[in-house]
């Protein structure tokens, strides 16, 4: 952890600044309270000195949150194998819960937790994230997403009732600009262009989105040597490529025969299915897919695209009860020659975008500090995101021994190492020499106590496994 923070020293301005910054990064892994700036500086033992320094640390230009995530970046993607064609990147956005009135972008925003038959409002900011998936070798294997982006999105402000007709023109003409859609294509094509600089010109970029991306505005402005995966609706019109005119006169045709909507081609019995094998909940699944290696869609232009229909997987809740099924889901890619077996684990990956979500701001607190500025509201939580790369970086880097786990967990081996599991153990490490204890004995003995009444030092259990 210490060794990649000490590589984002020419991201800040001064050397103290950077001193500063590190004690911050030792505060967000050691706060168990509220996740707020005074926070982060009471569990890094600066509460009795002057606080302002914390706070202009997130003002002008003393410190680049860009060049701290060019640093994960270019880690991240050494760390797969070198022979690998491809870097595979998942974007979404979210939503960052608030309460101020006045903080700088926030808005009244759906709430995505809703219930599907009530459309719910919540005060909060959207963010839009980019993750890339670290991953030992390609194939039906488990890959960790770790943060590289984490951008900003506000709304636009209405003028209200006392605007004239140049500031509704204004506002009609940032509001298309302010759209995720369009933020999300500048956002891939930005890591594009970081990834050519980093020196991997030579490796593909492979984008996995939901529906919300799957248009128009990101499809037609894919930069070059990149793929998009995203979702679209089952009812949607495809088409055949049109064939090629004989004549030699007139405009060329892009669009032939319409093809049946993707829920008409999966319940169809004209089109097989293909088993597929891939990694998904902790195991390796066998998938039936139905692929047309061939489609055009008006929202992609001339572009020819692949549809996959993956068919719902079976599961049961408990052992007793009834087969249940998943939604299915239906994918297009912008790259038609690309592996079945690549496209579809590459999608099943994004996933982990999820779980980046949850574990960011249930177990950090990304959204609980108390700032209000523009350029405070925008760092704050970029800032809390790269730290959190920096974690799952270091714990994929390093091979360390783990705290054993309390007895409600599964007695067999996990195949994940949570978030919990890793705050838990930089924790245990960090706070080991303070404690005077070793650390490997700490850990023996609790491997020891585990069927026993009596416990060593409730104090460090409550310490080292507060996250439990």
């Amino acid at each position: 952890m210490e060794g990649i923070f000490s590589e984002c020293l020419s991201c800040f301005k001064q050397f103290r600044t950077w001193q500063r910054a590190g004690k911050l990064v030792n505060g967000v892994l050691s706060c168990m309270g509220r996740h707020t700036v005074t926070g982060w500086l009471t569990a890094s033992g600066e509460q009795f000195k002057d606080w302002s320094a914390a706070y202009r640390l997130f003002k002008g230009d003393r410190m680049d949150i860009a060049g701290i995530f060019g640093v994960i970046r270019r880690k991240v993607v050494a760390l797969a194998d070198r022979e690998q064609r491809y870097v595979f990147a998942h974007m979404d956005d979210t939503l960052l819960r608030k309460k101020g009135k006045n903080v700088f972008g926030a808005r009244w925003l759906r709430d995505a937790l809703g219930p599907p038959f009530q459309a719910n409002l919540v005060w909060g900011q959207r963010f839009i994230q980019l993750s890339l998936s670290c991953f030992s070798k390609m194939g039906p294997v488990q890959a960790r997403a770790i943060p590289v982006d984490l951008h900003h999105c506000p709304s636009v402000k209405k003028p209200g009732k006392a605007g004239g007709e140049q500031d509704w023109e204004l506002f009609r003409e940032t509001q298309k600009k302010a759209k995720l859609s369009v933020i999300g294509a500048q956002r891939i094509k930005l890591l594009r262009e970081n990834l050519d600089q980093d020196g991997f010109t030579g490796k593909g970029l492979v984008v996995s989105v939901d529906g919300s991306y799957t248009n128009e505005a990101v499809l037609k402005k894919l930069p070059g040597n990149t793929i998009l995966i995203g979702r679209i609706r089952k009812d949607c019109s495809l088409y055949l490529p049109a064939e090629p005119s004989t004549s030699g006169k007139g405009r060329k045709k892009v669009y032939g025969e319409p093809l049946p909507t993707p829920e008409q081609i999966r319940q169809s019995d004209d089109y097989s299915w293909v088993k597929v094998q891939a990694w998904a909940a902790g195991k390796v699944h066998e998938f039936q897919l139905k692929v047309i290696p061939t489609v055009r869609w008006r929202k992609a232009g001339n572009k020819d695209l692949k549809l996959v229909i993956i068919r719902p997987v079976s599961y049961r809740k408990t052992k007793k009860s009834r087969l249940l099924y998943r939604d299915p889901a239906y994918l297009i890619c912008t790259e038609p020659e690309l592996d079945l077996a690549t496209l579809l684990q590459a999608y099943l990956w994004r996933w982990e975008i999820e779980v980046n979500f949850k574990d960011e701001k249930t177990i950090l607190g990304c959204g609980e500090a108390q700032v209000r500025t523009q350029q405070a509201c925008e760092k704050v939580p970029a800032f809390l995101t790269a730290v959190y790369s920096m974690l799952l970086l270091a714990a994929e880097s390093a091979k360390n021994q783990v705290l054993p786990r309390p007895k409600w967990y599964k007695s067999e081996k996990s195949v994940r190492t949570t978030t919990g599991d890793i705050l838990n153990q930089f924790r245990a490490i960090n706070w080991a020499n303070t404690s005077k204890i070793n650390f490997s004995d700490f850990v023996n003995i609790q491997k020891k106590l585990q069927t026993l009444k009596k416990s060593d030092n409730p104090i460090l259990s409550a310490l080292f496994h507060a996250r439990n």
